[in-house]
């Protein structure tokens, strides 16, 4: 028998008991927020954000009897949107882009300018390969030491670091191109 939950699934609610079933339930409303604003930060784009959450909590409900025995289920839950939005083939087909400049320049501590400054981080981030932008976000955003963000993405502390490494001098030489707004 399938049923609505707060979270916009639909599910069966035969297939597990119920009490597993209440701590998904209890897990997505708890920290769904949490995961929603990761998988944001990562992919840049609410939409994209989620389907990221959405794919991979349809996928962990199935078995999360078995992921909750692991007593770290918010990282494996994170893991998985960070693998997911890895190997997620079905990309915007049309970037953003820049349709006016700012005739005025303000100054720092002026709302505007931190406004700008963010979109500015975005537009530097979304031009970065994906492999190189997960690592930022783990590393700035979740403030992870390389090695967590190694055992995360399944790679080397060294790939790490060379993927941050390339991924900061990428955004260096496209600031350095556009310019900067204001001290940014």
């Amino acid at each position: 028998m399938s049923r609505p939950t707060e979270t916009g699934f639909l599910r069966d609610t035969g297939s597990m008991s119920a009490g597993v079933t209440e701590g998904f339930d209890d897990f997505v409303h708890g920290r769904g927020r949490a995961l929603l604003r990761f998988a944001y930060v990562l992919s840049g784009d609410a939409h994209l954000a989620e389907d990221l959450v959405q794919e991979v909590l349809a996928r962990m409900h199935r078995r999360w009897d078995k992921i909750t025995a692991m007593h770290h289920a918010e990282a494996y839950v994170r893991t998985a949107i960070v693998r997911q939005y890895l190997s997620w083939r079905r990309r915007r087909s049309a970037g953003e882009a820049i349709l006016a400049e700012v005739p005025d320049r303000a100054g720092p501590d002026d709302p505007q300018q931190r406004v700008l400054a963010r979109d500015q981080m975005w537009q530097l981030m979304t031009g970065l390969p994906r492999a190189q932008r997960a690592v930022l976000v783990l590393r700035f955003y979740c403030d992870l030491p390389d090695n967590e963000i190694a055992a995360l993405l399944g790679c080397g502390e060294s790939t790490v670091r060379s993927q941050a490494a390339r991924a900061l001098a990428r955004m260096r030489k496209l600031l350095g191109e556009e310019g900067v707004y204001g001290d940014g």
